[in-house]
């Protein structure tokens, strides 16, 4: 495989005993100079971030790659103000280091996986407490990198925003990806009935083994008229959107009466043609739409804390139990050939970046 990260490999390698101290406080980290395409990710040799007051620093093991981790490279979603501006929202790892004044049980080599605002392509991040969750103790840390984001934003939209009740008919669309592979298990979780779309009758079939009662190639269908029919003309209670501008005209025609229509991404676009607010008026809709990353640190302790609670437990060693659905895993050094995997569409699942290789784990490129 063709490796652009060159920059790396010379400042590691030109590293020396004479100055293993200066270094012992360095990590590797991707970093973009310039926004683009994946050939500007560059992995180089920058501090170790220090933890700060009620922060822990995780030694990172695994990281995973989200959308926004494309729209960050192209200088399109730049973090929040104040937070790293090392791309990657996720990771799973060992506890190194307590900041001061820090509150909870942790202690070092626990294995922890943490909510980021950025930071997570680098050897080290520091993280607010209350954003850490214990690893499920049958899952590698690289199948826990695959929970932070992808499972915390599916539990946002569904209990937070949509408040799903047991009963409903939910629709996700991107049902393969790695919140629609989280929102399927957790519909069903939750008692709700989960439907889908996915662009390949392969990704579809994986939805149905998660769990999906129905899916719909929206390449090959209209997916309104696939929910039309699996409900009796009723429609979706709740739509999961991260499509936007070129479904609306399906996805309000989908949309039960007093249906929610939870949008969280437009991968499809943001301009909307056409009579939108009359439509969804006659079905008494209600658009709802949300982010998480933009969230305040109160709101995401709240959250994690209630996954915690409700959802982590059901990570366990049963048949029935959740799982992460990982599509493929690179090492750091490769972390351009696994942006391109996801802006080309092949993942069904998560897309996982081992910052420290695993033992026993493939990797599957």
């Amino acid at each position: 495989m063709h490796h652009i990260l060159r920059t790396g490999k010379l400042l590691l390698g030109n590293t020396h005993k004479s100055c293993y101290s200066s270094f012992a406080k360095m990590m590797r980290a991707v970093c973009v100079d310039v926004p683009g395409g994946p050939e500007n990710l560059l992995l180089r040799t920058v501090p170790r971030p220090q933890p700060k007051d009620g922060e822990i620093l995780i030694k990172v093991h695994a990281t995973a790659l989200n959308r926004a981790d494309l729209l960050q490279r192209r200088g399109l979603y730049p973090p929040p103000p104040g937070e790293s501006d090392i791309i990657g929202l996720e990771v799973a790892g060992t506890v190194d280091t307590l900041g001061p004044g820090v509150k909870t049980s942790w202690k070092p080599d626990d294995r922890v996986m943490a909510l980021l605002c950025g930071g997570g392509y680098a050897e080290y991040v520091a993280v607010p407490e209350e954003l850490l969750m214990p690893v499920p103790p049958n899952l590698t840390l690289c199948q826990a990198a695959a929970i932070p984001e992808a499972w915390l934003t599916a539990f946002q939209l569904l209990v937070f925003v949509a408040q799903v009740e047991e009963g409903e008919v939910v629709l996700a669309h991107a049902g393969a990806s790695g919140v629609g592979t989280a929102a399927v298990q957790l519909v069903r979780l939750f008692g709700a009935v989960p439907i889908v779309t996915a662009g390949t009758p392969e990704k579809l079939k994986m939805t149905e083994s998660l769990g999906a009662a129905a899916g719909f190639n929206y390449r090959e269908e209209s997916f309104a008229q696939g929910v039309h029919d699996f409900t009796g003309g009723k429609g979706a209670n709740v739509i999961l959107d991260c499509i936007g501008g070129c479904n609306w005209e399906q996805n309000v025609s989908s949309l039960a009466t007093d249906g929610r229509w939870v949008l969280y991404g437009t991968m499809g676009g943001r301009a909307v043609e056409g009579d939108l607010l009359g439509k969804l008026l006659s079905k008494r809709g209600r658009l709802l739409s949300s982010l998480l990353r933009s969230r305040s640190l109160q709101y995401k302790a709240e959250l994690v804390k209630a996954f915690s609670h409700r959802v982590l437990p059901c990570f366990s060693d049963q048949t029935s139990s959740l799982r992460p659905v990982i599509d493929s895993t690179f090492n750091l050094e490769d972390i351009a050939e696994a942006h391109r995997h996801m802006e080309a569409n092949k993942n069904t699942g998560k897309i996982v970046v081992n910052v420290i290789p695993q033992s026993g784990e493939t990797q599957l490129q």
